[in-house]
């Protein structure tokens, strides 16, 4: 059967162009007890429906035909079953909000002025940006397709390959374990802002009740006790009340810390307890308030002394570790930690837009606002360490710190007690800055998570799912605020950003341009914005960024030493970290049993080519979207990137009458 008719491939508007007849591909059922990805939308014309029964029906010799098109099962009973229809945004600014918000976070201004100062200065910001362009934009722009064209979370979006839905379900572990420990980071700033409004600020007078016995010269800090300073004695020792090592255990919760922490929780189930009814509100203000706070730190950070020698030293380049694997490795740690690609919260925001919503210019608009913001936090962090340094009489060197948490809860708080006008509203100001970037990302991955089940599971009330998540958030949230919480969280960090965050992006770049095929997903791209995708996104998607990914993975994996502080990690808790390893893995491989098994095939290598296909729910979930997206795609040559080459072998042309 054939189709000849003409296809509006511009859904903005554009003009409406000729296509040449083409068979229709063949489309491999899955047949599913009770599954809603047995349905098909009830409006489908009659002309769609004739395409697919007859392709389907149709009866194919496996042994004369294309060894990738494994025989077609019989079409499902049930056809004529609605999906309910996808809320949406109440206006784009929302969605834009929601999306800076969630990459804006307090790695901007926690990690990235540290991480650009070790690795190169100025000159880090060339693999940086390199990574960002080859990698981190490209998988941004992938997930932001893949929620925005099916309308769906970032579990059902794997009905374009069944076999790896479990990404989907890593995703959400990974969220999880990353949203834990990121909380109790949100919840500090809550114990600091409730501190600043004393007079003095409590981490400028020495007591000895968290400086030490005869640490204390009166109100000063006695340097011939101690070469700590007092912020960092009063963050270690009076709200962390930190353990040096955790060979006997991490202790108790601290119950000022749990209190924050639980107050966080309860904010962020505000924020998502109507979806996205209020988180498009809520980001308004966790987007738009820390960028002016930020302006105005960097403004005060100008006019301070010292705040040119501060930059400098921070831009100045050092060419030669460029050449280090750990460098890239950093940048590309750093990227996608900022972006938040790789926890399903980009694929949960892009599947409340509308169809043809512009995701390509966001993508874009993202990554250089996310860049943007990162190097402006920079500028103001070693404006003010500049300035600091001066005060002190020391090197700039001297007062970064280690890159850890100590940056924002003590270099910070450091500088801001020297400033000579209203250091309480400044400080009060940074805290509560502080506390916003956070929430924002943790909006985005706590309704990642919520997102799954109420979509699963419709008779589940929201608020009832939101609440349940935060409070088993913030249970887990109670080992970070103990006195190793510390050690658990740089465990959990490194074991979710590496190893969790990586692999689940390598495996959702692999699926879709390799199995779904690259020429297949940048059609469907090419139907929703009217946008026909270049060489340029072809080798990012097919070759770079799997290969690159998988890469830094392994080497974080070898390379990267598993330490707290100089500390190493004792035997039990580094068996801890690798079994979340062994989680993210194990996502994957049920996903894809469970997948296969649904087949309803004889061999077990039937089940897996099949389980390689597109499900017959796969497409737009809007029943015109996808009537026309059936029509659409009749015409397009859907082979595969083997199948071309091979075929530009055999026949020394391609044969676009040929179908996948």
């Amino acid at each position: 059967m054939h189709v000849q008719n003409y296809v509006d491939v511009n859904r903005s508007g554009g003009d409406k162009l000729p296509v040449q007849p083409i068979k229709h591909p063949r489309i491999t059922v899955i047949q599913e007890e009770n599954d809603e990805d047995d349905k098909l939308p009830a409006s489908a014309t009659s002309l769609s429906r004739a395409l697919i029964e007859s392709e389907i029906q149709e009866k194919v010799d496996v042994s004369s035909t294309d060894n990738d098109s494994p025989t077609p099962l019989p079409l499902p009973q049930k056809l004529n079953q609605d999906e309910p229809p996808r809320l949406k945004w109440s206006n784009q600014w929302e969605f834009m909000v929601c999306c800076i918000s969630m990459s804006v976070g307090l790695g901007n201004i926690w990690r990235f002025p540290v991480t650009v100062y070790k690795n190169g200065g100025g000159a880090f910001l060339i693999p940086y940006f390199i990574i960002m362009i080859v990698i981190g934009r490209p998988v941004y722009f992938l997930e932001l397709c893949l929620g925005q064209f099916t309308s769906r979370n970032q579990v059902q979006v794997w009905r374009c390959v069944p076999f790896f839905k479990g990404v989907g379900v890593g995703t959400v572990v990974g969220a999880l374990c990353s949203l834990s420990y990121y909380v109790s980071i949100v919840a500090l700033p809550i114990y600091y802002l409730i501190r600043c409004f004393q007079n003095p600020l409590p981490w400028t007078e020495c007591k000895e009740s968290w400086a030490g016995v005869g640490n204390c010269n009166g109100t000063h800090l006695n340097p011939a006790k101690t070469n700590r300073s007092l912020p960092d004695l009063y963050f270690k020792n009076e709200i962390l009340q930190e353990l040096p090592n955790i060979e006997d255990g991490i202790g108790s919760p601290e119950w000022r810390l749990s209190l924050c922490l639980a107050f966080s929780w309860l904010i962020i189930y505000l924020s998502i307890s109507r979806g996205v009814k209020t988180m498009g509100k809520v980001a308004y203000v966790t987007c738009i308030f820390p960028s002016i706070v930020l302006v105005i730190l960097l403004i005060i950070g100008l006019t301070l002394p010292g705040a040119w020698s501060g930059i400098r030293f921070f831009m100045e380049p050092k060419w030669d570790l460029l050449y280090q694997p750990k460098v890239w490795y950093n940048a590309a740690g750093q990227c996608f930690f900022s972006l938040n690609t790789g926890l399903g919260a980009i694929i949960m925001f892009a599947s409340y837009n509308k169809f043809s919503h512009n995701i390509y210019r966001d993508s874009l608009i993202f990554s250089l606002v996310d860049t943007f913001i990162s190097v402006f936090a920079a500028f103001t962090t070693f404006a003010i360490l500049g300035n600091l340094a001066e005060e002190l009489g020391v090197s700039i060197d001297s007062v970064v710190g280690k890159g850890d948490l100590g940056l924002i809860f003590v270099t910070y708080p450091n500088a801001i007690a020297k400033m000579n006008w209203a250091p309480q509203l400044i400080a009060a100001l940074f805290f509560l800055m502080l506390f916003f970037l956070g929430l924002g990302s943790s909006i985005a991955n706590a309704a990642a998570i919520s997102v799954i089940f109420c979509d699963y599971y419709s008779y589940f009330r929201e608020h009832v799912v939101t609440l349940s998540i935060c409070i088993i958030g913030c249970s887990i949230g109670l080992v970070y605020v103990t006195p190793g919480g510390q050690f658990i969280l740089q465990l959990v960090d490194f074991f979710t950003s590496a190893f969790f965050i990586f692999t689940m992006s390598s495996l959702e770049v692999i699926g879709v341009a390799w199995f779904y095929g690259i020429y297949n997903f940048i059609g469907d791209i090419e139907f929703m914005l009217g946008i026909k995708l270049g060489l340029f996104w072809k080798i990012c998607w097919g070759v770079l960024a799997p290969f690159i990914l998988m890469f830094i993975l392994v080497y974080s994996l070898i390379v990267e030493k598993l330490e707290y502080n100089g500390i190493p990690f004792p035997s039990a808790a580094k068996g801890a970290g690798w079994m979340l390893a062994v989680v993210a893995i194990g996502c994957f491989v049920t996903g894809a049993i469970h997948a296969m098994r649904k087949v309803s095939a004889v061999s077990w290598m039937d089940k897996l080519r099949m389980s390689l296909r597109p499900q017959y729910g796969w497409g737009p979930r809007d029943p015109k979207d996808r009537e026309d997206w059936q029509i659409f795609i009749s015409t397009q040559d859907r082979r595969s990137f083997r199948q071309r080459v091979r075929d530009r072998f055999q026949n020394g042309s391609i044969d676009t009458t040929k179908a996948q």
